[in-house]
């Protein structure tokens, strides 16, 4: 809606709307809608319409309150569709039939660039293109199959939303707290109009459905929304302090090399997601008021488990592992929501789908259609690619390691040595086999990257990858998880002890995009720690308490602080769903998570967050050229075969690595220095910061010879300074 310039005109409802589509069987609640917005059907045929916002794959849906108006007439045989135009005369909008294909022709930016200078068009269109979802006809995927399909519509109850409380369920989550606890204290964080409106209307559908009910308990957390990707806002309750006095479940959770083992000869798999799965689960009703949160319109406590709380997956296992205890380790594995069905032919596995749809039907759980996967020969599962040939662990483990490119100079060598070196206890003959790299990082001979030391690389990555460094999870052995994060990505590594060194797990890392790479440092070390517990879930969730190492300090502290934006409220509430304890490490000792937090093709060119036109590249490369200082290393840069070195070009621009990122080099042009001094001095979003704070800021992202001295000069002849 906000691309297309309508974010202004979305408004929520006071009640939510329950509409049927076309399939008859699909109902949803909409609460947001658009105000009257001119639709064109021809030329000089308009007229206002309303319309619901509804998350679907077709732009516009006109139902059935605007076709059966008197004044639309569609005629499907001449494929026309009659609207009156201002005048009140009929007008008929022919619906055109499908084009054929249209040619198209990938071009780059910089041939895009050539053919607007060499044709100089007066109009550009442009248009959005999106990919048609087409069946899948994998041989592997037996979904449409006729038998599947019906079976699945004859259980078609199961799919439907949850609604109401499921009593004399044998399992309910129980809150045990700490002897000395007391109910801690809450405040009201303030809201907006928009989500106050919000909180009226998600606590008018909790009391509806019976999930909550008023409270006069002595406990009361903290209210907050947060925002989904969709724009759409979350209720979420601050659990910490209850978390931090509630005493953790220490019940078992299956080995996942045990439940792997248990698949073999198996050929047809199905996996199934439960709808909002925590709130299938009840309260045990002398523990309910423990979960009263506090509101403007009310005080209010959970009947039914709520998202955040500690012990939750722990209550979730043990409720799924009661309802198929007779199917366990037959054709049935339960890892926490993850649940699997197997079988060894097509027949077996729709006998046993029935029997675990037979299952949740009595029970009364809903199971989400979207998120389940049937009758598959392939499915992801537990970290692992299940076939019928075999159990394989996903590649990405070791992709962090696999993909690491080839070091283009001193600092690219240094980080991927100080990659190795952290587990060179395990690697034999490491110092041989690093040799030829170490020699590189002498700075008095030029960078020359030849056969020698590429073999050296390629050897340290494939040591790194062995079975002597790397181990398979043991989910009784102490367990550490180690992040970081730089300018441009975060790392992380999963190690455990073996009762004589830590070896590590599995390795990951990830470029982190723009909004996070310029945001403060706290959120991007918790934004590693958020991605690597989703990618490591499977191990941690619900295993007994597990070491965060972090070289952020006041991240030790996260559950003490009261204040926090609705980002970081999200990342709360994921984040206490796991027992562990965070522990400090000093920057210098965070060699590993630092250096793959730091790949070198995960730097970002700094000076794409300014917005730089084709003129004042143009004045750039010129003053390349003229400049005593650059003109050297511009064309060396700029030959077939350049010279090794700290410099080189892109799109123009010439950059120098150092201290593990690419600077812009900016000529003796006196007027782009000034202009960029300006930028960074005078701006109103600058505030005039002094010469310190000016060189700091330059300096991140730009280098000229006497940068200090030029800066120096200029503040001190501002006259508003």
């Amino acid at each position: 809606m906000q691309r297309v310039g309508l974010g202004a005109q979305v408004r929520r409802k006071a009640n939510s709307t329950a509409i049927k589509l076309a399939d008859g069987k699909t109902q949803q609640l909409l609460d947001r809608y658009t105000e009257a917005i001119p639709v064109y059907f021809a030329p000089h045929a308009c007229e206002p319409v309303t319309f619901d916002i509804l998350d679907t794959d077709f732009d516009i849906i006109l139902g059935m309150p605007w076709l059966a108006s008197a004044d639309h007439t569609v005629n499907f045989h001449r494929r026309t569709l009659s609207v009156r135009d201002a005048f009140g005369a009929e007008v008929a909008c022919t619906i055109p039939l499908p084009h054929s294909s249209i040619r198209c022709q990938v071009v780059t930016a910089k041939s895009f660039r050539a053919i607007c200078a060499y044709e100089q068009p007066e109009e550009i269109g442009l248009c959005f293109l999106r990919t048609i979802a087409v069946a899948d006809s994998s041989p592997t995927d037996f979904s449409s199959n006729p038998r599947v399909v019906r079976l699945l519509d004859e259980f078609a109850d199961i799919f439907k939303s949850p609604n109401g409380v499921v009593p004399g369920r044998p399992i309910s989550h129980e809150i045990t707290l700490e002897v000395s606890a007391v109910p801690p204290k809450g405040c009201i964080y303030r809201m907006s109009e928009e989500e106050l409106e919000v909180l009226r209307a998600q606590l008018d559908d909790l009391l509806a459905k019976g999930w909550i009910r008023p409270s006069s308990s002595p406990y009361g957390a903290p209210v907050l929304f947060v925002g989904k990707k969709n724009k759409d806002l979350r209720l979420c309750m601050d659990y910490r302090k209850l978390n931090a006095q509630t005493v953790k479940n220490a019940g078992p959770l299956p080995c996942i090399d045990d439940l792997l083992e248990r698949l073999g000869c198996a050929m047809y798999f199905s996996k199934l997601d439960l709808k909002s799965g925590y709130h299938q689960i009840s309260i045990q009703p002398n523990d309910r008021y423990k979960t009263a949160f506090k509101t403007q319109y009310g005080h209010f406590e959970w009947v039914l488990m709520p998202f955040a709380l500690t012990n939750a997956p722990a209550t979730f296992q043990a409720a799924m592992t009661n309802e198929f205890c007779a199917m366990l380790d037959r054709f049935v594995l339960v890892y926490l929501d993850d649940i699997l069905v197997y079988s060894r032919s097509l027949e077996d596995h729709l006998g046993h789908l029935r029997q675990v749809l037979e299952t949740l039907r009595r029970a009364k759980y809903k199971a989400n259609r979207d998120k389940c996967e049937f009758v598959r020969q392939e499915l992801e599962y537990l970290g692992h690619f299940v076939t019928p040939e075999g159990i394989s662990p996903l590649s990405d483990k070791i992709q962090v390691v696999q993909e690491w490119p080839e070091p283009r100079d001193v600092t690219d060598v240094r980080s991927f040595l100080g990659l190795t070196s952290y587990y060179q206890r395990f690697i034999k003959g490491y110092s041989k086999i690093a040799a030829h790299l170490n020699k590189l990082q002498c700075e008095n001979r030029p960078f020359d990257f030849e056969e020698e030391a590429r073999g050296s690389f390629f050897a340290l990555k494939a040591a790194l990858l062995s079975a002597e460094v790397l181990r398979i999870y043991d989910p009784l052995a102490p367990t550490r998880v180690t992040t970081d994060a730089s300018g441009y990505g975060i790392g992380a590594v999963l190690v455990q002890h073996d009762g004589v060194d830590w070896h590590p797990v599995e390795y990951f890392s990830k470029k982190v995009p723009l909004v996070h790479s310029i945001d403060d440092a706290r959120k991007k070390e918790l934004l590693a720690f958020i991605h690597a517990l989703k990618r490591w879930r499977h191990f941690l969730l619900g295993r007994s308490q597990f070491r965060w190492v972090t070289d952020n300090n006041p991240l030790v502290f996260y559950k003490t602080q009261d204040t926090v934006n609705s980002t970081i409220a999200r990342w709360m509430a994921f984040i206490d769903q796991f027992d562990f304890f965070p522990d400090h490490i000093p920057g210098k000792s965070n060699r590993f998570a630092d250096a793959i937090s730091r790949r070198p093709d995960h730097c970002t060119v700094v000076y794409s967050t300014f917005e730089i036109d084709d003129d004042l590249r143009n004045s750039f490369i010129r003053g390349y050229q003229a400049d005593p200082d650059f003109r050297d290393k511009y064309t060396n840069c700029s030959s077939p075969n350049p010279a090794p070195s700290h410099y080189r070009i892109q799109e123009g621009y010439l950059l120098v690595h150092t201290q593990g990122k690419d600077l812009l080099c900016v000529p003796s042009d006196p007027h782009l220095r000034t202009w960029l001094l300006g930028e960074f001095h005078d701006a109103p979003a600058t505030g005039h910061f002094g010469v310190n704070r000016t060189i700091g800021r330059l300096r991140q992202q730009f280098w000229w010879p006497d940068l200090l001295g030029d800066v120096t000069r200029y503040c001190e002849s501002c006259e508003v300074c």
